[in-house]
């Protein structure tokens, strides 16, 4: 017969067990009052598409796009071009310091535009993924069908977020052989996570050949997997981010893995998943980057924001091209590419605090420490692109912030 004290240590096991299991974030909880400097605009250019990495000096660089404001919102499939900033606060201001994708020429399938970047720092060095395309040029009323169906998907490597970036002949995600393929007609909007067990996870925006040309369709989410960040990539080729009779409900997700699962934040369009009804932003989980479902607690952010200094609430046209900025694999900064009207005659980029909310009281006595998430971002990955403050001599997380495996696949 088991003592009363084993019952009770059972039970401690099997609360510790439950107790591990990934936590529900409220992200619409997080969501701050934005300061008037927190935005990024340049009156002669459409802003968009930020994301941002922290180097070791402390040194904020954001990655963004940017194309003529003369040329109209649609000459972003012609003209974007990817170019960088420096701050010395992740919400800014930044400051623009010169063009780190610049165009090339047509010879390349990226010489003419480069759009939507993401950042991220592996292993020590500096991966900016983004979508390229050649053409014809013509920056056109309506959009380029030419510029549109050339987008594929590259990486570019640098040992300093300042640059050279070295740029491929080949993109990472190319569009598949065959014309049934999902993506068979071009391949963009890249997103990338590294979960535990070492595996990086890519999603990407996709569009096939079985809709009416020049622009095909359906438009739907793929994932791809390899074991390194330039790849090359195994495609899984099962849409994500769907819903039942909703032809594009989602678009531009910006993937992270948090030490327990994998996490998503969606455009989602006219509020199908966070039951808004209107154009917002959504949360999905994951246990491995390839199966998405509804977070238990989906809303993440309307089009609007409340500014700090006065207190007053702006509704945005759009508010979307969501990228983090994590610091130890917190949220901490929410950047999204910002539209006033539905007349898009101008762009720029906000950058949203977040604040990390604590579960419980400090006691008397206790370190408010005790309360901060454990930098957990994945089998030695900074977190999301950016170096903690703590780093050990070669600016590499130490290994007291890495995060264990935590099964087989590593995103519980």
């Amino acid at each position: 017969m088991l003592r009363p004290v084993a019952y009770i240590l059972i039970a401690f096991v099997l609360s510790d067990q439950v107790s591990a299991e990934p936590p529900s974030l409220d992200f619409k909880a997080l969501v701050q009052p934005v300061p008037a400097s927190a935005k990024f605009v340049d009156p002669d250019y459409y802003i968009w598409g930020g994301s941002m990495a922290r180097d070791a000096d402390g040194t904020c660089h954001l990655l963004y796009s940017r194309w003529p404001r003369e040329l109209g919102h649609n000459a972003w499939v012609t003209h974007s071009e990817i170019a960088h900033a420096v701050a010395d606060d992740p919400l800014g201001p930044y400051t623009h310091v010169d063009v780190a994708l610049p165009p090339r020429g047509p010879q390349y399938w990226d010489g003419m535009c480069t759009h939507n970047p993401t950042v991220h720092e592996f292993e020590g060095k500096y991966y900016l993924y983004y979508m390229g395309n050649f053409g014809d040029g013509n920056a056109t009323a309506k959009l380029n069908p030419i510029h549109r169906n050339h987008q594929r998907i590259g990486v570019a490597v640098a040992d300093k977020l300042s640059g050279p970036w070295k740029r491929f002949s080949q993109p990472v995600i190319d569009i598949s052989e065959s014309s049934d393929a999902p993506d068979a007609l071009m391949t963009s909007n890249p997103s990338i996570l590294r979960r535990a067990d070492g595996m990086y996870v890519l999603i990407y925006k996709a569009v096939g050949k079985n809709g009416r040309m020049p622009f095909g369709g359906p438009v739907v989410h793929l994932a791809a997997t390899s074991d390194s960040p330039t790849g090359p990539f195994t495609k899984h080729l099962k849409p994500l981010f769907t819903a039942p009779g909703v032809k594009f409900p989602a678009e531009d997700p910006y993937v992270w893995f948090d030490g327990q699962q994998c996490l998503a934040i969606v455009n989602d369009h006219k509020g199908h998943f966070n039951k808004t009804g209107e154009d917002s932003l959504a949360l999905f989980t994951s246990t491995d980057g390839l199966d998405w479902s509804v977070a238990p607690n989906p809303w993440v952010l309307q089009r609007k924001v409340t500014w700090a200094d006065d207190g007053s609430e702006q509704s945005f046209h759009r508010l979307e091209r969501p990228q983090l900025w994590l610091e130890n694999g917190v949220p901490k900064v929410l950047f999204c590419a910002a539209e006033e009207t539905k007349e898009k005659t101008h762009s720029y980029n906000v950058h949203i605090p977040l604040q990390m909310l604590a579960k419980r009281s400090v006691p008397p006595g206790e370190s408010p420490e005790g309360l901060r998430p454990a930098a957990t971002d994945g089998a030695g990955e900074s977190p999301e692109g950016l170096r903690p403050a703590a780093t050990d001599g070669a600016g590499a997380p130490p290994e007291g912030l890495r995060p264990a495996a935590t099964s087989s696949i590593g995103c519980r």
